[in-house]
Order: C-alpha cells, then sequence, then structure tokens
C-alpha cells in the first residue's frame, strides 16, 4: 500500500473537504493511503486534524471505513488463537461517565458458559474520557497492561482475554495527542471497537442510530482483514456494549442477512430508568458490582442486566436460540460458582512473558 503524506493528504482534502453535499468521497485505497501517512507519523499535525474534521462533516462510506479500518489493522499485532472462536465485544474506546459497565461482569458469565470472550480499550479517550474496561479490570486488580501474546495467553487460560490499545496497536495509540486537542469525535472512534485484535468471526458492538449500525455492518462485511460470521449490533448504554434501559433496537447480520429486533428490558426485570444504573465512582462502585453479581451476593436489577447481557453474548455464540435461556444458563454458572472462579482465574493471572522478565 502506498503511503500517505501531507500533500497526499491536502490533495484529498481538496476533494472532499468542500462541505457535506459537494465533498467526493475516497476509494478504499485512497482512505487506506492516508491513514497509512497519518499511522507512519507523516502527516502534519495541523493536516490530521483538518481531515478528522472534514471526514466528520462528509461523513465517511463503508467503502472509506474499511480502507482506514484494513490498514489500521495491519499496524497491530492481531492474534489467532487455535480452537478458540471467541466472541469479539466492541465497546466504545472513550467509555462510560455515569452508569455502571457491566461488560466484565457479563463476558464473566459468559465465559463461565463456555463462550470465549475478548475485550479491548484504551484508557482516557475523548470524547468522554469515561470509564473503560481496563479501569473495571484494573479496579479488579487484574492485570491490564498486556502484550499481545500475554493476551493470548489469558484467553487460552480463562476463556476471557483483554487487549490494550497502547500495546496492541500502539501506532494507533499515538493519535491521541492529536485527538485531544481536537474536541470533537471522529471516524478514530469509530474504527477502535472494530479492532478485532483475535480475529473473532463474531462481533458484539453498539450503535447510535440504525442507519449508522447498517454501515458499521457493512463495514465489517467489506474488510479484507477478518471474516466474519455473524454481527450483532445494539443501541448501548452510552455507547457501550450494556444494552440500553427501556427499548434498544438490535441489528443483526447473520451469513448475509440482515435483521433487527426491540428489546424491552422491563420484560426481563430490568428497570427502563437510567438512573438506577448511576454510580457516583464509575471503576470502583462497577468493579464491587462485578464481584458480588458473580459471587452470588447481588440479585437485583444490577445482576438482571448482566444476566441479559451474557445472554447476548451466549445467544450470539449460538448457544442458545433466545434471550431468556441464555439468561437461564447464566443463573446456573453463577449458581454453581463457575462465574466466581472465572474471576479468580483472571485475578491469578500472570503472565508467562514477565517470568521470563523476573
Amino acid at each position: 500500500m502506498t503511503r500517505g503524506d501531507t500533500s497526499t493528504v491536502k490533495h484529498l482534502m481538496a476533494q472532499m473537504g468542500t462541505g457535506p453535499k459537494s465533498a467526493q468521497d475516497m476509494t478504499r485505497e485512497q482512505a487506506g493511503t492516508t491513514i497509512s501517512g497519518i499511522l507512519e507519523g507523516e502527516v502534519h499535525p495541523t493536516t490530521i486534524g483538518a481531515f478528522l474534521v472534514a471526514n466528520r462533516w462528509k461523513a465517511n462510506t463503508a467503502e472509506e471505513l474499511s480502507g482506514f479500518l484494513d490498514t489500521a489493522r495491519s499496524y497491530a499485532t492481531n492474534v489467532t488463537v487455535p480452537h478458540i472462536s471467541p466472541v469479539d465485544c466492541g465497546a466504545a474506546y472513550d467509555g462510560k461517565r455515569r452508569t455502571a459497565l457491566l461488560g466484565v461482569a457479563a463476558g464473566l458469565i459468559a465465559a463461565a458458559a463456555g463462550v470465549p470472550i475478548v475485550v479491548h480499550s484504551s484508557e482516557k479517550v475523548p470524547t468522554k474520557f469515561g470509564a473503560t474496561y481496563k479501569d473495571v479490570l484494573s479496579a479488579l486488580n487484574i492485570e491490564t497492561a498486556l502484550s499481545p501474546a500475554a493476551s493470548k495467553q489469558m484467553l487460552e487460560s480463562a476463556g476471557f482475554g483483554y487487549f490494550y490499545q497502547p500495546e496492541f496497536n500502539p501506532a494507533y495509540h499515538e493519535l491521541l495527542q492529536y485527538r485531544n486537542q481536537l474536541g470533537v469525535r471522529s471516524f478514530l472512534n469509530t474504527l477502535e471497537p472494530l479492532a478485532n485484535p483475535a480475529n473473532a468471526s463474531i462481533h458484539i458492538g453498539s450503535f447510535y442510530h440504525l442507519k449508522f449500525a447498517k454501515r458499521v455492518i457493512d463495514t465489517l462485511v467489506r474488510s479484507e482483514t477478518q471474516s466474519f460470521e455473524r454481527i450483532v449490533l445494539f443501541q448501548g448504554l452510552e455507547g457501550s456494549d450494556d444494552i440500553r434501559s427501556g427499548y434498544t433496537k438490535v441489528v443483526e447480520w447473520s451469513n448475509g442477512k440482515l435483521s433487527d429486533y426491540d428489546i424491552a428490558t422491563a420484560e426481563y426485570g430490568i428497570p427502563e430508568s437510567r438512573e438506577s444504573f448511576e454510580m457516583p465512582n464509575l471503576p470502583v462502585d462497577s468493579a464491587r458490582i462485578t464481584e458480588e453479581i458473580l459471587s452470588g451476593e447481588r440479585t437485583d436489577h444490577f445482576r438482571e442486566a448482566a444476566l441479559l447481557n451474557a445472554a447476548l453474548r451466549i445467544y450470539a455464540y449460538e448457544t442458545v436460540e433466545n434471550l431468556r435461556d441464555g439468561m437461564e444458563v447464566g443463573r446456573e454458572v453463577i449458581s454453581s460458582g463457575k462465574a466466581l472462579k472465572k474471576l479468580e482465574h483472571l485475578k491469578a493471572f500472570y503472565p508467562a512473558e514477565k517470568e521470563v522478565e523476573t
């Protein structure tokens, strides 16, 4: 792939930076060239900012996004675990600011039910700068600053793997210095949850509106660096991979077929009020709630919400036919102690590479 530089990006901006109506779309190759130059550090910071803003007002096509995505993944260290086909959970990297992050609890319940789970994030990402998977896992005293090899070890041993962006794609992480100055979301925010560092064939993620969900699915289907069998997107709480309270629209893509439906959380014993999930100290409180759910100590709406989110992961893996069955599977692994054992396993996890270093 041809690498882009400041002059290349400026040239493309001349055709796409003329406004939402008159802007011309880039080809997949042009999109790949520009992001390559940016990741290589060959584009001036001012030009990077202008390019990100121009793409924001133009709105990227699936072809452009797939070009960006595949090139960004080529700079990352992506792993494949033999005989394990995990569910990739793509939460927004800028995290949550108000409501409990239940993805760790949901992921460990699903893992205890035999569904391999991969999660990934960074920290302090604009524009929300909210709590992420790393923050909650760190509050649980679980290793998070892991190399891709160590993350692979975690996935192999626990059935739950955490991948840390500064480790698996440091070039992408370096762009935070420019994104912090930009002040608005960009296509870089869109791409992060699609990183798929463990080459999963099943993806779970969130979206803001139906049109955007279809564009994300089209982006993943067009990707030439990964191959999906199933994609499940829903309107996540605060852009996370936690199902939103009230009514949540779900979009599924499976073997070329697209469908959508609603989840009414009240039907699963979960309050419609988002305020019921708010808490003052997100990482610490989310970690505490996670432990209480997995130990069986907590039986309130937080547990039911974690069970519903776990059920979606189990359902996406096609272990069950519906969410209610998935929730029952989740109850069983909690009552049997299997879910808590998964948490204890992660707390005791120590990468083999660190043993070598010491």
